[in-house]
């Protein structure tokens, strides 16, 4: 398996980012860790190696990116203006420095996203925000309210970075033009701390005709690793 290590100065995040790179071709895929998680994660957790015969046959490219939640949304040490301001800055980094890495190595027609709780947060809202360049998402036992970390905190940044605010007041035709044509595909299970938000935000699409897909996993520990690489297996 092709594996690369990057590692550069961010000037939007004035700090050294890190990333792994899995696979030669395919669908590239950029792949956010769970919270406060580590660019290595998938790696060690064997989600990586889970889908290793669809990396090596060409399917899918992993882009395996680190995480600032820990000075963002859970940097309990600055104010709430502060912690989603730092979450813009690592949006930023991703489409302005990451997607061109992306572009240098694979010009595939398709960019997804992936992610697994804080994680799938991630993963779906730059893909809403951006469904010109993402053309579908994989978030599994993904939260997507971002209140409580804000403390009754609220700006149009908040807004615009939490899916159940902005989606239900969304008209744009531009936006729908695209959601019409990408994948959204959400996985969640019964016994998930999460399901609610995964049925909420399935409910705001069809509202808005987004055309994705619930999958809701009858299995013990749903929001687990291992049902997580399962997850991956069906749906990559």
């Amino acid at each position: 398996m092709n594996r690369e290590y990057h590692k550069w100065w961010s000037p939007r995040l004035g700090r050294d980012m890190e990333l792994l790179v899995f696979g030669h071709a395919g669908v590239p895929m950029v792949v956010f860790p769970t919270s406060q998680g580590r660019f290595y994660e998938f790696e060690d957790r064997g989600l990586v190696g889970a889908i290793t015969h669809k990396i090596d046959n060409g399917e899918i490219q992993l882009y395996c990116l680190d995480s600032v939640d820990a000075e963002s949304w859970y940097n309990r040490s600055v104010g709430p203006d502060w912690r989603i301001a730092r979450h813009v800055q690592y949006e930023s980094y991703v489409m302005e420095e990451v997607l061109p890495l992306i572009r240098q190595k694979n010009w595939n027609p398709h960019l997804a996203t992936l992610g697994c709780s804080f994680g799938g947060y991630h993963a779906v809202n730059i893909a809403l925000r951006h469904p010109d360049r993402f053309t579908g998402c994989l978030s599994m036992s993904g939260a997507f309210d971002m209140s409580a970390f804000l403390r009754g905190y609220h700006d149009s940044d908040v807004y615009f970075n939490t899916p159940t605010q902005y989606l239900p007041n969304l008209s744009d035709p531009w936006y729908f033009d695209h959601y019409r044509r990408n994948t959204y595909v959400l996985g969640t299970g019964w016994d998930d701390q999460c399901l609610g938000d995964n049925q909420h935000l399935a409910h705001l699409m069809t509202q808005k005709g987004i055309p994705h897909r619930l999958y809701i996993w009858d299995t013990w520990n749903s929001h687990d690793w291992p049902t997580w690489a399962r997850m991956m297996n069906e749906y990559l």
